[in-house]
């Protein structure tokens, strides 16, 4: 299996409608995924649920990656996501990413920061709404 990055995952989750959701987190995360998001730690069925409310309100969007980093089992970046929502708003939000790989490159913990750089103030939420 070849390693995950935060650009396929990003574009598996959120910009790949036809893609089933089920499909697109078992490609990127272990069974035993977690994520903490700006101190919050979720379980993989937190992320299921959150993703599936991200996909429910996001229409549209793209990934940037700015910089990133893989040493061994180790991957970090430094990426922003641009999305337009379902009401027409659009934002930018500027992600810090520390994760550690499984042996198959797939992501099995990621703890990230986010900042809001422009949009609507209810968008600050979008990194851990459900």
């Amino acid at each position: 299996m070849t390693p995950t990055d935060i650009t396929r995952a990003i574009n598996d989750l959120l910009f790949t409608p036809g893609l089933d959701l089920a499909e697109a987190i078992d490609r990127h995360f272990t069974p035993d995924y977690r994520q903490r998001t700006n101190g919050v730690w979720s379980d993989r069925a937190d992320f299921v649920q959150h993703m599936t409310r991200l996909r429910s309100v996001v229409r549209s969007g793209h990934i940037e990656v700015h910089e990133e980093l893989r040493d061994g089992p180790r991957y970090a970046d430094r990426h922003s996501v641009t999305v337009t929502r379902d009401n027409g708003r659009t934002s930018l939000t500027e992600v810090y990413l520390f994760a550690q790989l499984a042996p198959d490159g797939r992501f099995q913990r990621v703890e990230e920061s986010t900042l809001l750089v422009s949009g609507h103030d209810d968008d600050r939420n979008l990194g851990s709404i459900k």
